[in-house]
Formats: C-alpha cells, sequence, structure tokens
C-alpha cells in the first residue's frame, strides 16, 4: 500500500515507547460502576477482570459529583429538553439556555463579570492562552506547568518564553525585572495545584509581584492560572487555590468542569472586555462545539450543590479523608508531600519498585497511577493517590491495609 514505509516508522517509535514504559494505549476499561454500600464508597467492575471489585484511587473527581443523584437527574432533564447534542458551534446554532445560564453561574461562583466555556480545560487553557499572546509579550512560566501550558505556548509564539523553577519566586522576579520595557506585555502563567504532586502555587504572592511590576509593561502585568485541580477541591469553600492562599483574583482563571464538578468541559472567567476578546477570537472555542446542554445543566448543579451547606460537608469529608490517608502513609513509613489537597503522592523515588507496588495494589483491588521517569525525573518516581469526597474510613483503611503488606521486589 502507498504508506507502508511510514507505517515502518510509526510502529518503530510506538516499540520505544512500549520499551521506555511510557506507552499510554493500554487503558483500563471500566465495565460497571457497583454503589456505595455497608460503609464503603463506589466499587468498580474492569473489562477482563472477572467479578473482583476495584477501589478507584486515581480519578479527578473528588467530590463524587458524577454519581450524584440530583446531578444525573439535572442532565438528564436538559437532554430530553434539548437533545444528546449541540448540533453546530456556538456562533452558528450551537447555544442553549443552560450554556448561558452555566457561564453566568461560574462568573457569580468565582465572584468574576464573566466566563464562557470550551469543550474541555485543555482546549481552555489552548485557547485562552494564544489569542492573549503576542510577539510583543513576554511569558513566564513554572517549570512542572501542565502539558497543555507548554503546548499553548509552543502554539502561541511569544516574544520571549521565560521558565522559572517550580515555585521559584525569587527566579520569577527576576525575568520580570530583566524583561522591563522590552515587551508591551507579560504574561506569568502557573497552574494552581500542580496535579503530580499536590503542591500548589502561592497565587497571593505572585498576584502581589505582578502588581509591583505592572508599570514596566504598556500592556500590564497579566496572571493566568489554571486551578483545574483546586476548584472545587481546595479552600474553605472549594473556591481553589486563590481562596486557599487569600490571593487577590487573578486576572484570568481557567478551571475545569470534568474533575470536582463531575462533568465534562472547561472554562475560564475575567472581565467582561477579555470574554468577549476571546469569544472573537479563540479558534478553540469558535469552531468547536460545546459541550451539551445536557453537561451544561448538570455542571451548574454540581456548582449549587457545591456553594450550599452538602457542598460545605463534601469539603469536609474530603478534608478529613485526605488527612486520614496522609498521616497513615506517613506511619507506614512512606514519603509524602504533606498539604491539605486531595492529590497524595507517595514518594518512592524508584522504577522498579514503583512499578511492583502499583502491582501490587492492582492485584488487591486498589486502583492508583505510578509516575515512572521520564514521565517524572528520575528520583522523583511515585505513585499518585486521588482521594474524593465518596471515600470512606473503611475504603481508606482498606487501602492503608494493602500498602502495609507490600513486599518489597527481590
Amino acid at each position: 500500500m502507498p504508506f507502508d514505509r511510514i507505517e515502518k516508522t510509526l510502529a518503530a517509535e510506538i516499540a520505544a515507547l512500549d520499551k521506555a514504559g511510557t506507552a499510554k494505549r493500554g487503558e483500563t476499561i471500566f465495565s460497571k460502576v457497583i454503589a456505595a454500600s455497608a460503609g464503603k464508597g463506589p466499587r468498580y467492575l474492569l473489562d477482563g477482570e472477572g467479578d473482583q471489585a476495584f477501589l478507584r484511587m486515581n480519578a479527578n473527581g473528588y467530590l463524587g459529583m458524577s454519581l450524584n443523584s440530583d446531578v444525573m437527574a439535572a442532565e438528564e432533564a436538559a437532554v430530553r429538553a434539548f437533545g444528546t447534542g449541540p448540533g453546530a458551534v456556538r456562533f452558528i446554532s450551537g447555544t442553549s439556555t443552560p450554556h448561558v445560564a452555566l457561564e453566568d453561574r461560574l462568573a457569580r461562583f468565582h465572584g468574576r463579570p464573566a466566563a464562557m466555556i470550551f469543550s474541555s480545560a485543555y482546549a481552555t487553557v489552548m485557547g485562552t492562552l494564544v489569542p492573549l499572546i503576542t510577539p510583543e509579550t513576554v511569558v513566564i512560566s513554572d517549570a512542572l506547568n501542565h502539558n497543555s501550558i507548554i503546548n499553548a505556548l509552543r502554539l502561541a509564539r511569544p516574544g520571549e518564553k521565560r521558565i522559572y523553577a517550580h515555585l521559584a519566586l525569587d527566579e520569577l522576579e527576576a525575568h520580570l525585572d530583566e524583561t522591563a520595557g522590552k515587551f508591551r506585555r507579560a504574561i506569568i502563567v502557573t497552574d494552581g495545584i500542580f496535579s503530580m504532586r499536590g503542591d500548589h502555587a502561592p497565587l497571593d504572592a505572585i498576584v502581589q509581584m505582578a502588581r509591583a511590576h505592572d508599570a514596566d509593561f504598556a500592556d500590564n502585568v497579566i496572571v493566568v492560572a489554571d486551578d483545574s485541580h483546586g476548584v472545587g477541591a481546595f479552600g474553605a469553600t472549594g473556591r481553589g487555590t486563590e481562596e486557599h492562599t487569600g490571593a487577590e483574583p487573578v486576572d484570568v482563571l481557567v478551571a475545569t468542569l470534568g474533575k470536582a464538578f463531575g462533568v465534562n468541559g472547561g472554562y475560564v472567567t475575567a472581565s467582561r472586555t477579555i470574554i468577549d476578546y476571546l469569544r472573537e477570537t479563540s479558534p478553540f472555542y469558535i469552531y468547536s462545539n460545546p459541550i451539551t446542554a445536557g453537561e451544561a445543566a448538570a455542571a451548574a448543579l454540581a456548582v449549587d450543590i457545591l456553594d450550599s451547606p452538602p457542598g460545605a460537608a463534601l469539603l469536609k469529608h474530603l478534608r478529613a479523608m485526605t488527612a486520614k490517608f496522609e498521616s497513615g502513609l506517613t506511619e507506614l513509613g512512606f514519603e509524602t508531600i504533606p498539604g491539605q489537597h486531595p492529590v497524595v503522592p507517595l514518594m518512592v523515588r524508584d522504577t522498579r519498585r514503583t512499578t511492583a507496588l502499583v502491582a501490587h495494589l492492582r492485584n488487591n483491588g486498589i486502583l492508583a497511577t505510578g509516575l515512572n521517569f521520564p514521565i517524572v525525573p528520575q528520583g522523583d518516581e511515585e505513585i499518585r493517590f486521588q482521594v474524593s469526597a465518596d471515600h470512606t474510613e473503611a475504603d481508606i483503611d482498606e487501602a492503608l491495609s494493602v500498602l502495609a503488606d507490600f513486599k518489597e521486589p527481590a
């Protein structure tokens, strides 16, 4: 066939990924959800694993919203009213009242003038940063920022890109000093929660630094934060890293509907002018279908639940389960990175031991994600556990008991 040579090249690249242990196509396939019962949270059946039930500790659904009966009912009702898909991109005929209502609810939740939704948080980052970056922009980015930010900067081609070591604010300020007066616009971009480690950016200090240097750039110093893992899971009322750090609101806040809110899609919230500008210039918004009306209705209800006494109770339970698991790891002699976020890393610092420990967990009904080199630097190999509000004390005890039974590989 005419493309046989390229297939040979691609097959060699796939084989190299397999050899390096970084291939991702061998996905776990969930075949059924078993409802919470008898003091335990939900369990999951996997394709090819028979009737073995698994405790899921590798999901981003920090509040358990995807299995919330009211959220599911809201989606079903909107599907019956509007159908299963939007039918077009939004500026043609793809906007429904649930889309507009969700954007209004998100803006109010974050105390901003406006918000807009995208098909995913990844698309939101790409579709927000690229239009805001010009050849006269310097972008200053944390070294551990998410892949979506890294690829957005590649696509945008700023006048200059500066990287500061993870959380090294002295380096961030040096970059601002060195580029002052050389560019019209400076954009500081950071994750709120860094998803591999569960640590967070000091947004309070970053915003203060940006304001102190604002006069050095004709178009301001703009702070952009992607707090997809923070919103809904961090802060006293679930408003994320801004709330936890007591920061003045960042200029552009990106977050997701697909983690704590349990649905699908991403969004950005900012000033009315910035949102209007993005609606006119962001190809990831203009030329891509939105989430469905059903998803929008479900997401709006999830925000309402979080912003209520039942939501406060979910957050309280989530914090308690996170603290219980973190302290349990420490008592067992494992190393972790202390913090209040429900991403709890178990720092193994060895590829072979990480692989063996993940296999031991899976063989005993616990799903967790191992991160080895080159996904993380050598010496930083870890297992990323993610705690959820639908985990119970019995679930946490079960996971810790399995870890306690681990035998070191020979």
